[in-house]
């Protein structure tokens, strides 16, 4: 080690000073110098060990003792013991198994007793040291398999710059795995370089250095197939198993909480009851084309030969990044990559879209045909908003039908009245339409209006001068109903419903709003989410149709 037992017993005995007392402990040095690495900017890991049944802190103490950096856990035999055997439950999953769990085990295991040499022996032999090497092996290897599988699929997909980053992460791991097995178990990678000079190989090591210094040119697909060709043959030779050398045994399979929901022509994926991804044209043809279950080579080319799409590769690489499917290998088991002590495994969440307004009475809004946007709102928001958007939308043209009948029977007092509800009503779309819900209430709609882009002013303001408007003659009444018309086009515009059917003019532009409306109702159904009025559920029941047939 790179300090004498007496400079450690000395810095020991300045450290307890600081602490509370009253507990017998037995202390064991811990980290990088109690393995033989270290230099001077490294901590001094003190662990110490009681038979306290006290509930410990599991933060350690952090200590400044002449000029360095000294951390001090404490631990009950007891919670040592538990430790043990959740590593010994967890070895039998190993996708399940805690890094940070196998890192305090390895820690305890190769640490140099200071005090109480007894007590801290007598722990460490409740786990062999040829057995956690066994464990600490098999976790490696699992986690290069899983990278490796993941470079290949990268590389199938022609995403050759990803693959061959994870074709790098699966080699540490690899070469992680084989050093375990010789014993050298310390999990951070940065004292790789001196594990592998005391492993004693030089083949080894100098074949993991000249692979780790390859540099494939950005973009060279072939470079990036030998680089991982070279990876494989060396993972083979250090006796990894269940690495495929094509990409067939990876099959593309549904993920569960995933589901798939289409207005229209607009695709939308729910991940997980909770998030919304809204998917560009040429994104929602690929999904659309997707056969799970399949080999990842089939699905490819189907999405090649059934979509007009130019290179769905990335595009399904995408759907995989973000969780909304998953790749499993053949042999057994889910392709979840992970990279040890870096970012937790799992799927990616992106950045929300910035695309305003978020949803129109088509869909989500999307930044571009390859787009795979998360939406920033909440599911079950999210699609309220949609519906109160198409439902104050039906509003609009049953109040512009009323202003009309009223102009013509003179009642201007009915009609002022009934142009702030269509005013009132366009409004509630142009709010919905930028993700707001709960709405605020009519009367408070116009102090608002601070809520929405700058985009909007134009059609908030002529809302607003609406919204002062008498009615005292045929002309006034005119002039209003066109003015109206004219506020309900910009609003509508503004929040991405100029597309929306007249409602009230025809059977068949009746039976379009329905089936717009019906489209939305499903989802939110589906998600639970508040309904703008209760007599829509009415739809589901009859598949939204009308009239409603008997049963």
């Amino acid at each position: 080690m790179i300090l004498t037992e007496d400079q450690l017993q000395d810095l020991l005995e300045k450290s307890l000073t600081k602490l509370p007392h009253g507990t017998e402990w037995a202390v064991t040095l811990e980290g990088s110098i109690a393995e033989g690495f270290g230099n001077p900017s490294s901590d001094i890991d003190f662990l110490l060990v009681g038979r306290t049944e006290d509930d410990l802190p599991t933060m350690p103490s952090l200590l400044f003792v002449d000029g360095r950096r000294v951390e001090i856990r404490t631990r009950s035999v007891s919670r040592l013991a538990a430790q043990f055997r959740e590593l010994e439950k967890d070895a039998a999953r190993l996708g399940q198994l805690s890094e940070d769990l196998l890192n305090r085990c390895q820690r305890l295991l190769h640490s140099h007793p200071l005090r109480g040499h007894a007590l801290v022996e007598e722990v460490k032999a409740m786990l062999p040291l040829e057995r956690f090497g066994q464990i600490a092996a098999d976790w490696w290897a699992h986690q290069a398999r899983q990278a490796l599988r993941h470079a290949t699929a990268l590389l199938c997909l022609g995403e050759s710059d990803e693959a061959v980053d994870w074709a790098r992460a699966g080699l540490v791991q690899t070469v992680k795995s084989w050093a375990a097995g010789l014993g050298e178990t310390y999990l951070e990678p940065k004292w790789l370089p001196l594990q592998l000079d005391r492993a004693g190989r030089p083949d080894v090591r100098d074949r993991y250095w000249q692979l780790q210094a390859a540099t494939p040119a950005p973009g060279d697909a072939d470079a990036a197939r030998e680089h991982l060709t070279a990876c494989l043959d060396f993972a083979e030779d250090l006796d990894l198993t269940g690495v495929p050398r094509r990409p067939e045994p990876l099959t593309v399979e549904r993920v569960r909480g995933v589901t798939t929901w289409q207005t229209g022509d607009r695709v939308h994926v729910v991940r997980g009851r909770r998030e919304v991804f809204v998917l560009g044209d040429d994104a929602g043809a690929v999904w659309r084309s997707l056969a799970l279950g399949r080999p990842l080579p089939r699905v490819l080319a189907s999405a090649t030969g059934t979509t007009s799409v130019a290179d769905p590769g990335p595009l399904l690489a995408a759907f995989l990044r973000y969780g909304l499917v998953r790749l499993a290998w053949k042999g057994g088991g889910t392709v979840t990559p992970a990279l040890p002590l870096a970012a937790p495994s799992g799927p990616v969440t992106p950045p929300p879209s910035t695309a305003q307004p978020l949803l129109s009475v088509r869909g989500a809004a999307f930044r571009g045909p390859r787009a795979v946007d998360l939406l920033p709102l909440p599911a079950d928001r999210f699609v309220a908003a949609a519906m109160a958007l198409v439902w104050s939308n039906v509003v609009v043209e049953n109040a512009v039908e009323d202003l009309t009948g009223a102009l013509q029977r003179g009642q201007w007092r009915v009609a002022e009245l009934t142009a702030r509800r269509a005013v009132h009503a366009a409004l509630r779309g142009l709010f919905s339409a930028h993700g707001v819900h709960p709405l605020p209430a009519d009367s408070d709609l116009v102090r608002r209006l601070d809520l929405l882009p700058p985009a909007t002013r134009p059609a908030t303001t002529r809302a607003q001068e609406l919204l002062l408007r008498t009615v005292e003659s045929a002309e006034e009444g005119d002039a209003l109903l066109a003015d109206l018309r004219c506020c309900v086009l910009l609003v509508r515009g503004a929040a991405g419903a100029d597309s929306f059917p007249l409602s009230f003019e025809s059977a068949d532009t009746w039976r379009a709003t329905l089936q717009l409306g019906y489209d939305w109702l499903r989802l939110g159904s589906h998600l639970d989410a508040e309904l703008p009025i209760e007599e829509v559920r009415d739809l589901l029941a009859s598949n939204g149709a009308q009239p409603h047939q008997p049963r």
